[in-house]
C-alpha cells in the first residue's frame, strides 16, 4: 500500500509525538504501540464521517507526525461490496496495471475533530494504552511464576487480598492464607506466585502462602547453601501454620545439610519460621533408603523395628509404646506429615500391638497347615517358624529348602509335597466347580495370572463374561476399600495386564471385521462387468472404539 500519496491533515505534529512518547514512557509500553492506538482513534473518527462501511486507514508518520488518510478498494474478480471494492476494469481506468488482489489507495482530506469525534478518539486510545499496558504485565510476570515477591496489601475483599507489586496487581486468596493470619491494607505481604493467566481483563496473578514451595524458597532466601544448590530440598510436607517436615540432601560432604538449614543458633530457621506464623519446621535429612528416610521422618518419635511392602509403597513402624503418642503426633499430625513427606503409607504399631498380631499371624497360619497337610501342631509351628506362609510354597520350593529344616528328612519331605499338591489340586477341582455353578465364563477363568479363588471372587461380585471385567478400571479392581480383587494384593500393573488380557478379544473382533471388509470388497471386484452393486449401498462396519 503506498501511503506517501496520502495528504496530511492538518494537526500539530510535534504535539502528537510529544504525547505518544509521554504516554510510553510512564505506562511503560511500546511508542508505536501508542502511536497505533493514535492511528485507530483516528479511523474511527474518520469513519464516522465518511461511513463506517468504508475501509479508512490512517497512518501516522513516526517521524514527521504527520497524518495522513485514505480509503483503501480492493480489486476484485466480483465485486460483492461496492464500497470496499471495486472490478479490473474500473481499476485500470485509475492504475493501468492493476491486477486482481491489488489495493488502490484512495487519499481523503483532513478531517477535523468534533467534540464527540475527540471524545471517542480519547477512549480509544486510552483502550488500546490499557491493552497494551495488561499485555506488557503479563510478559513480565508470565515467567516469574514459582519466584518469592513482596507487596503491598491494597484492597481486603471477603478475606481476599489484593496486593500491590508495584507494576502489576496479584491476588491472594483466603484459602492460599496461614489459618489466624490477617492483613489489612497497607500492610506488607510476601508470598509465592503460582500461578499467571492472561484473562480479558487483564493478567490474573496468583499468590500463595501455604504451599510447600514457598517454604522451599524461604530456605533458598535464607540459607546460601540451598541458594547455591549445595544443599538439594528433597521434599516438603506442610501443615499450614502449625508444623511442617523438610528433607534435605547435601551434595558436600563435608557440609552438614540440617545444620546448615538451622543455621548458628536457630537464626536461619528462625527466620523462615517468622515468616510463616510460628509455624514449627523439622529438618530431616534425606535419605535414598526408604526405611532409613522414613525413620528420619518420624523424629522426633524412636522407632524399633520396620517392615516395608516396596509393591504397595506402604511401611509398618514398630515403636516403643512410651514412643506411640509421639511418633502419630496430635490428630496424627506427626505420622500423616511423615507419608506426604516420604510418599509412603505408614502405619504406626506398638511392640505389644506387633508381638500380639505375630503371634495371631502364627496361629493362624498353624491353624491352615494343620487343615490342608493333616499334621500336628508341633509340625505345622515347624513349618511356619521356617518362614513358610502358604501351601503352594510346600508345593512347589525346592526340595532342598524343605530338607534344610531341622528334623525333616527325605520321607517327611517327599510327603509333605504329595500332601501339598494333593490339596491344591482338590481346592482347585472344589474351586472350578464353584466358579461353574456362578457362571464364570471358561474364557474368563483361563485369563492368565487370574486364580481360580479369584474367578470365583468375581462370581460373587456378578462378573462372569469377559467383557463384563474388561469393563472394569484399575481402580474398580485393586481399590482397598471396594475394589472387587483387593484381598488379592495385586499391584497396579497386574491388574492392568489382567484388564488388557481381557481386553485382547475386542481388537481380535476389530481384525476380522477388517477382513471381512476387504474379503467382500475383492469379492465385489471380481464380479461380473455386466452387473453393478446398488448405488449408495451399506457403509463398512466401523472399528470399536
Amino acid at each position: 500500500m503506498d501511503m506517501d500519496a496520502i495528504p496530511a491533515a492538518g494537526m500539530d505534529r510535534l504535539e502528537l509525538l510529544q504525547v505518544a512518547d509521554t504516554v510510553a514512557r510512564e505506562k511503560s509500553i511500546e511508542r508505536d504501540e501508542v502511536l497505533e492506538a493514535m492511528e485507530q482513534a483516528i479511523q474511527k473518527a474518520a469513519r464516522s464521517k465518511y461511513g463506517q462501511e468504508h475501509d479508512v486507514r490512517a497512518y501516522i508518520d513516526r517521524k514527521s507526525g504527520d497524518i495522513k488518510l485514505a480509503r483503501i478498494l480492493e480489486v476484485a474478480e466480483e465485486v460483492e461490496n461496492e464500497i470496499t471494492q471495486l472490478t479490473l476494469e474500473q481499476a485500470r481506468h485509475r492504475k493501468p496495471d492493476a491486477e486482481i488482489g491489488d489495493f488502490l489507495v484512495d487519499p481523503l482530506p483532513p478531517i477535523d475533530f468534533s467534540r464527540i469525534a475527540a471524545q471517542t478518539a480519547k477512549q480509544v486510545i486510552v483502550q488500546r494504552v490499557r491493552d497494551a499496558e495488561r499485555q506488557q504485565q503479563y510478559e513480565e510476570y508470565k515467567d516469574r511464576a514459582g519466584e518469592v515477591v513482596n507487596g503491598i496489601v491494597k484492597r481486603v475483599e471477603f478475606g481476599n487480598l489484593t496486593v500491590d507489586l508495584g507494576r502489576a496487581e496479584a491476588v491472594l486468596r483466603r484459602d492460599e492464607m496461614i489459618p489466624r493470619e490477617s492483613f489489612r491494607a497497607g500492610d506488607r505481604v510476601r508470598a509465592y506466585i503460582y500461578d499467571v493467566r492472561s484473562e480479558p481483563r487483564g493478567p490474573q496473578i496468583f499468590l500463595t502462602r501455604t504451599r510447600p514451595e514457598f517454604m522451599a524458597k524461604l530456605f533458598a532466601q535464607e540459607v546460601p547453601e540451598v541458594y547455591d544448590k549445595i544443599i538439594e530440598i528433597r521434599a516438603v510436607a506442610r501443615d499450614p501454620g502449625s508444623r511442617a517436615k523438610i528433607a534435605v540432601l547435601s551434595n558436600d560432604s563435608s557440609i552438614d545439610p540440617v545444620g546448615a538449614c538451622v543455621g548458628m543458633r536457630g537464626s536461619r530457621v528462625q527466620a523462615v519460621v517468622g515468616e510463616l506464623q510460628g509455624e514449627k519446621i523439622d529438618i530431616i535429612q534425606w535419605n535414598p533408603d526408604p526405611a532409613t528416610f522414613i525413620v528420619n521422618a518420624l523424629a522426633p518419635a524412636e522407632v524399633a523395628k520396620v517392615v516395608l511392602d516396596e509393591d504397595q509403597r506402604r511401611i509398618e513402624v514398630v515403636v516403643p509404646d512410651d514412643q506411640l503418642s509421639l511418633a502419630i503426633g496430635r490428630r496424627g499430625q506427626n505420622v500423616r506429615l511423615a507419608s506426604h513427606l516420604t510418599q509412603w503409607e505408614i502405619a504406626i504399631l506398638t511392640e505389644d500391638e506387633e508381638s500380639e498380631r505375630r503371634q495371631e499371624e502364627f496361629r493362624t497360619r498353624s491353624q491352615m497347615f494343620m487343615d490342608a497337610l493333616d499334621v500336628d501342631d508341633v509340625l505345622a509351628h515347624l513349618i511356619v517358624a521356617e518362614g513358610f506362609s502358604t501351601v503352594e510354597e510346600v508345593a512347589f520350593v525346592p526340595m532342598t529348602d524343605l530338607l534344610s529344616i531341622e528334623g525333616f528328612d527325605q520321607e517327611l519331605a517327599d510327603e509333605l509335597r504329595d500332601r501339598a499338591t494333593a490339596y491344591l489340586a482338590e481346592e482347585e477341582a472344589r474351586l472350578t466347580a464353584r466358579r461353574r455353578e456362578l457362571g464364570v465364563s471358561d474364557e474368563l477363568a483361563a485369563i492368565p495370572g487370574l486364580s481360580p479363588a479369584m474367578a470365583v471372587t468375581l462370581g460373587e461380585a456378578d462378573i462372569r463374561s469377559l467383557d463384563d471385567f474388561a469393563d472394569l478400571s484399575t481402580d474398580e479392581v485393586i481399590d482397598q476399600d471396594d475394589g472387587v480383587l483387593r484381598d488379592y494384593a495385586l499391584t497396579e500393573e497386574e491388574a492392568n495386564r489382567l484388564i488388557m488380557a481381557a481386553r485382547a478379544h475386542w481388537f481380535d473382533d476389530e481384525d476380522e471385521d477388517t477382513e471381512a471388509a476387504g474379503a467382500g470388497s475383492d469379492e465385489a471386484g471380481e464380479a461380473d462387468p455386466g452387473t453393478s452393486a446398488p448405488e449408495g449401498g451399506a457403509p463398512a462396519p466401523e472399528p470399536m472404539s
